[in-house]
């Protein structure tokens, strides 16, 4: 606590642009994954280059979705944290 009395702490105003500006990244990196994955196999020739681009995508989309899980669960916490705050 006596380290958090030296920052000031984040308004709520601050959280929510950077919960809206995660939710943009998320989703502007999950549009980039699907590009990824459609011009991935085009003008490839062998089947060993075609399998490992899509297991490379499929451990960054795979990855993404955890990140995902992750910011949601923080998110649902930070927001009962409010609800339980106005209910004082």
């Amino acid at each position: 606590s006596h380290i958090m009395s030296e920052y000031v702490r984040m308004t709520d105003t601050e959280r929510d642009q950077i919960d809206q500006d995660a939710q943009i990244f998320m989703r502007t990196c999950a549009d980039a994954i699907h590009q990824l994955r459609t011009e991935a196999h085009k003008d490839v020739q062998s089947a060993q280059v075609k399998e490992h681009r899509t297991a490379v995508l499929d451990f960054i989309e795979d990855y993404l979705k955890r990140v995902c899980k992750l910011y949601s669960e923080q998110r649902a916490i930070r927001v009962k944290r409010v609800i339980d705050k106005k209910r004082l």
